[in-house]
C-alpha cells in the first residue's frame, strides 16, 4: 500500500485539515504550529522513500525536492546504515556472551564509523575483550590517523575523556577499558529498568545524557538485553529544536513527555491527515524513532518553514543527499520478530 503523499511535490503543502488547535501534554496546553503536521507528513514521505529503496512500495510519482536534495536519516533508527551494520556485523556476529557483545558495541560506537571497525578487523582479526591489546589497537588507529584517514563519523562524536592520553582515540580506548574493568556490562544487564541501565552509563566520563541514552539503545539491539524502546527517552539537542518548532516555547522542559505523546498518538495523527504509514514491517514508531524524527523535521523545517524558529537558530541543511552504492540491508534484532 502506498502513502497518499505519492503525488505531492512538497509535503508541507496546505491540506484540507488544520493542526489541532491545542493538545494537552503533561498538564500543559500546547498550541501546535504548522510544523506539527509537517512532522507526520515528513515521516510518511521519508518512510516511503526507504521502502521504495527496498523495493517494497512504489517510489513517489513526484518526489519532494527537499528530500531529493538533502540527506535525512530513516524514520526508524535501526534502519539506518550504521545501525544496520552494528546489528548484523557487530551485535549478532561473533561471541554472543554479553561481556563480549558489550565490548564490541562500545568499541564500535566510540568511533561510530563502519570503516574504522573494518580497519581493525582487517589488521587484528576478530575483535574480542578476551584478546584485547591496547597497544595493537592503538597502533592500527595511529597509523591510519597519520595517513590522513578519518577515524570518526560526523554524526555524533563522543567527547574525549581526560584519561591520561594525548590523542582522542587513545582516550576513547581507555574509556572502553574503564567501562569493562569497572563492571559496566554486568551492571547494565542486571538493571531493573532501562532508566537504571542508563544511569550506569551516565556515571562514566564523557557519557552525557544524550550519548548514554544512544549507547544504551545500541546495546539494547543485542540479545543480552530486553528493554522496550517505549520505556524511556532522552531528548537530544536536535529533537529539542524540532519540538520547539512544533509546539513553541511552552514545550520547554517537557520534551520527553512530548516525544511520548507523539509515539502514543501516531495512529490518530496519520489517520487525521489521511496518511498511510505501515511502520517497520508492522512495528510502529518507538520513542527513539520519534526523538530522531524531531531532529530531522527540525532540519526539514529550515527550508519549508523558515519563519518558524527553533532554539539553535540554524537556517540551512548542511548535508546533501549522495547516493550510496552499497547494498541496502533490512535485518533487525531477531527478538523483534520482524525479519522475513
Amino acid at each position: 500500500m502506498v502513502t497518499t503523499l505519492q503525488a505531492r511535490p512538497q509535503i508541507h503543502q496546505a491540506e484540507d485539515c488544520d493542526p489541532p488547535a491545542t493538545v494537552r501534554i503533561s498538564g500543559r496546553v500546547l498550541k501546535p504550529t504548522p510544523v506539527f503536521d509537517t512532522y507526520w507528513r515528513f515521516a510518511a514521505a521519508r518512510h516511503q522513500v526507504y521502502l521504495a529503496r527496498l523495493g517494497e512500495v512504489s517510489a513517489p510519482a513526484v518526489p519532494d525536492p527537499v528530500l531529493v536534495q538533502h540527506r535525512f536519516t530513516n524514520c526508524f533508527r535501526a534502519a539506518d546504515r550504521v545501525s544496520q551494520y552494528l546489528i548484523s556485523q557487530v551485535s549478532y556476529r561473533g561471541d554472543q556472551t554479553w561481556q563480549e557483545v558489550f565490548f564490541r558495541t562500545l568499541l564500535f560506537k566510540v568511533f561510530n564509523k563502519v570503516q574504522t571497525w573494518q580497519l581493525l578487523e582487517e589488521h587484528l582479526g576478530e575483535i574480542t575483550w578476551q584478546g584485547y591489546d591496547y597497544r595493537a589497537v592503538d597502533q592500527v588507529l595511529s597509523r591510519a590517523f597519520a595517513s590522513g584517514t578519518r577515524l570518526y563519523s560526523a554524526a555524533y562524536i563522543t567527547p574525549p575523556p581526560h584519561l591520561g592520553e594525548q590523542r582522542k582515540h587513545r582516550n576513547h580506548l581507555r574509556l572502553v577499558e574503564m567501562l569493562m574493568e569497572q563492571g559496566a556490562p554486568e551492571q547494565v544487564q542486571e538493571a531493573a529498568s532501562m532508566r537504571e541501565a542508563y544511569q550506569v552509563l551516565l556515571g562514566f566520563p564523557a557519557l552525557g545524557p544524550f550519548l548514554a541514552y544512544q549507547y544504551l539503545i545500541d546495546l539494547n539491539y543485542a540479545a543480552g538485553l530486553s528493554f522496550s524502546e517505549m520505556d524511556f527517552v532522552v531528548p537530544g539537542p536536535g529533537a529539542r529544536d524540532g519540538i520547539r518548532k512544533c509546539f513553541g516555547a511552552n514545550a520547554s522542559g517537557i520534551e520527553a513527555e512530548v516525544i511520548r505523546y507523539m509515539a502514543d498518538n501516531q495512529e490518530e495523527h496519520f489517520a487525521r491527515l489521511g496518511l498511510t504509514f505501515r511502520g517497520l514491517r508492522g512495528r510502529p514508531l518507538q520513542l527513539i524513532d520519534c526523538q530522531n524524527l524531531f531532529c530531522e523535521v527540525d532540519k526539514y523545517a529550515r527550508v519549508v518553514h523558515p519563519d518558524i524558529a527553533g532554539i539553535s537558530g540554524r537556517s540551512r541543511i548542511k548535508q546533501l543527499y549522495r547516493p550510496d552504492s552499497a547494498p541496502l540491508t533490512a535485518w533487525f534484532p531477531p527478538k523483534w520478530g520482524i525479519n522475513p
